[in-house]
């Protein structure tokens, strides 16, 4: 079984909406109660809800078939656990557009635009299936996903910083993975698959305060 495809969308698609204005001086954030999900109804609360986010922990935990807040779909016996950081998805809305904010420390105006550096996200899969000779099998899979610096530059597929470190291959366009690691009880695949040359650690393209 290999893993599946990593999941950025589920982030870009859930974006929320205030049911109200929020003040000019403050932030407008889970606990107040009246930001609500992509389907404009439902109130988002702290903990996770039925399909596995907790956007406020900024986590997913459940399903990969749930990810995209549609119950239900293919894939429903692959858990997935997606982690991200404040820039890649804030739990909150700062700017007073009625959306989670994304990218809000680098760009307050428009903090729904993805390429924010110092921006990750993980993508954890794991499941089961049985071999060819009837033997349950095990296999899991692990992807960081950063932003680079707004310096950095795209080479045959492959980001790399302003001095020409190697920080890893694109994906989505706008992001480049880190690191990756497969386990597979049934093909005897072991260990790290990629590890960036630059820096594997999450959040080191951060902008100095």
């Amino acid at each position: 079984m290999k893993r599946l495809v990593y999941v950025l969308a589920s982030l870009v698609l859930v974006f929320t909406f205030s049911t109200q204005v929020m003040a000019a001086d403050g932030c407008t954030t889970i606990q107040d109660g009246t930001l609500t999900a992509s389907d404009g109804f439902t109130i988002l609360e702290t903990g996770f809800d039925e399909f596995g986010y907790n956007y406020q922990a900024h986590m997913f935990n459940g399903r990969y078939c749930d990810y995209d807040r549609v119950p239900g779909g293919s894939y429903c016996e692959v858990d997935l656990v997606m982690k991200w950081n404040d820039i890649w998805l804030s739990n909150q809305d700062c700017n007073g557009d009625g959306n989670l904010d994304r990218g809000y420390t680098c760009d307050p105006t428009n903090a729904n635009s993805s390429g924010c550096a110092g921006a990750w996200c993980t993508n954890h899969q794991k499941g089961t299936y049985v071999d060819s000779n009837g033997k349950k099998q095990r296999w899991e899979y692990l992807v960081k996903i950063v932003t680079p610096a707004a310096d950095a530059y795209v080479d045959n597929g492959i980001w790399y910083t302003a001095g020409g470190e190697e920080i890893g291959p694109v994906t989505w366009g706008a992001f480049a993975i880190i690191q990756q690691v497969y386990n597979d009880s049934g093909t005897g695949e072991h260990g790290i698959e990629y590890l960036s040359p630059f820096n594997a650690g999450l959040g080191f393209m951060k902008p100095k305060p």
